[in-house]
């Protein structure tokens, strides 16, 4: 089987690479490249592992499903996410699951969170006298949300205490030097409370021994608390089969991994561009200040309010790769003939600076986005039958956090930040500089505006006459 070019540099200097700056390192390799290129980035004895960024090779993979595995190359995530995660099926069970968790995450149940979402918003501390940590706030923000419309907990003891575990297991999984431990077997090793993976294993069951008790009071109340647990709960299959305990926790600790640090990286990549493109937030202030009062739903709808959203997760993608795929039936891509065991990967980050698809890759530019793209050119949550489920969900709360913040309040940089050459790295994403930080003012809409006009005149219009 011939292979397409890629780097000579041993397997583990690839992999090193790939760690340290994996941006870089796909950038050069492309370059060098071209379109289509192999590494060997998953240890000396591994398939190859090939990286494709033409969408006519794009398509030829989301759309034969059939050709490839997905579950064997998604095992760095099963210690967290678990063995009945979505991510982990191949198959007629990969399907199965979809349809029961799809309705809970598109279509009608968007519309009974956004009012949620918009309230919780307004409810942040964007006035504080040093500056927002932008990044930092979007990821409350983004837990909070996960907590109220995905777990369905409000305040109390039990809320509480899953907030504080939740935190601290996103925020060790984020660290470099503790997350090298999901991608080398070998250190999953539990030497006790004092070791890292005896950390994780016993912060897990305590995180498990909540999530399992909020599962036992749904089923025993049977009664829908407006959450996406509920309806999952309330879900069934063609032979009317409910999700077990297991499945359902699985996948709410798949929609909290996958939910959580990519909405907050996003949001942040959206406020970044908005300070440094004047232009393009007046523009979206004169959408957003034109609409009459409306529901959540049509506040998503706006085109230039989408437009900005996708531009900010075009230009620095939630996530470098879409799902790998493992070779299950030889398949011709890009003209290469793969056989069996070959891990293809859809690399976004490549797909998404590719100048004859975007023209000035690198700027911000969300006009762009005012005509359709095929989903072989823009495609930051996947693609094909492997696509991230939490999609729609993910999008309609980031526009109306992001529509929330820009209607209520005024921001600038609270600390100026130099041109950025380099985004800082978060676990497997990228957000700007930690020192990105905003000075929020409340302000006041042109709507606004009017009422107190008008309630002004009502005050001393008698004293007038």
């Amino acid at each position: 089987m011939k292979l397409p070019p890629g780097s000579t540099l041993p397997p583990l200097v690839q992999t090193l690479q790939m760690i340290r700056n994996p941006t870089g390192f796909l950038e050069g390799c492309a370059q060098r490249y071209g379109d289509t290129f192999t590494l060997r980035v998953l240890g000396k004895d591994s398939p190859p592992v090939v990286f494709f960024s033409h969408p006519d090779a794009i398509q030829t993979i989301f759309t034969s499903p059939d050709r490839f595995e997905f579950g064997k190359v998604t095992h760095v995530f099963r210690p967290l996410t678990g063995n009945e995660s979505l991510i982990m099926q191949n198959g007629s069970r990969h399907q199965k699951q979809r349809q029961l968790l799809m309705p809970a995450l598109h279509g009608e149940g968007l519309q009974r969170w956004g009012d949620l979402i918009q309230t919780l918003t307004q409810q942040a501390n964007w006035l504080q006298d040093q500056g927002v940590i932008v990044q930092s706030q979007m990821l409350d923000l983004s837990l909070e949300i996960i907590l109220r419309v995905v777990f369905g907990l409000q305040s109390g003891s039990r809320y509480q205490q899953l907030k504080g575990l939740l935190h601290q297991l996103l925020e060790r999984i984020n660290s470099p030097l503790y997350s090298v431990q999901f991608f080398l077997p070998p250190l999953q090793q539990d030497w006790g409370a004092w070791s890292p993976w005896g950390q994780f294993v016993r912060l897990r069951h305590q995180i498990d021994r909540l999530l399992y008790a909020e599962i036992a009071d749904r089923r025993q109340d049977g009664l829908d608390h407006d959450d996406i647990l509920s309806m999952l709960v309330a879900a069934r299959d063609e032979q009317g089969q409910p999700l077990s305990d297991q499945e359902l926790r699985d996948q709410l600790m798949t929609l909290l991994l996958l939910g959580h640090e990519t909405s907050a990286s996003g949001l942040t990549w959206a406020f970044y561009w908005l300070t440094q493109n004047p232009a393009v937030l007046d523009r979206l202030r004169q959408e957003l200040d034109s609409l009459q009062l409306g529901d959540a739903l049509t506040l998503a709808q706006q085109p230039y309010l989408t437009a900005v959203c996708k531009e900010a997760l075009r230009v620095y993608p939630i996530a470098l790769i879409a799902q790998p795929r493992q070779v299950k039936q030889s398949i011709e891509v890009d003209g290469y003939e793969f056989m069996p065991g070959t891990v293809l990967i859809p690399c976004i980050y490549l797909a998404h600076r590719r100048p004859d698809t975007y023209p000035d890759p690198q700027g911000f530019c969300p006009e762009r986005f005012l005509k359709s793209l095929s989903p072989y050119e823009y495609f930051p949550f996947g693609g094909g039958n492997r696509s991230c489920i939490g999609m729609a969900l993910a999008l309609f709360e980031m526009k109306l956090i992001l529509a929330t913040i820009v209607q209520h309040y005024d921001f600038s940089w609270a600390h100026p930040l130099p041109q950025l050459q380099q985004p800082t790295r978060r676990g497997i994403t990228f957000v700007p500089p930690p020192q990105f930080r905003l000075q929020f003012r409340s302000r006041i809409t042109p709507s606004r505006s009017a009422i107190l006009d008008s309630e002004i005149d009502a005050i001393y219009s008698p004293a007038l006459d």
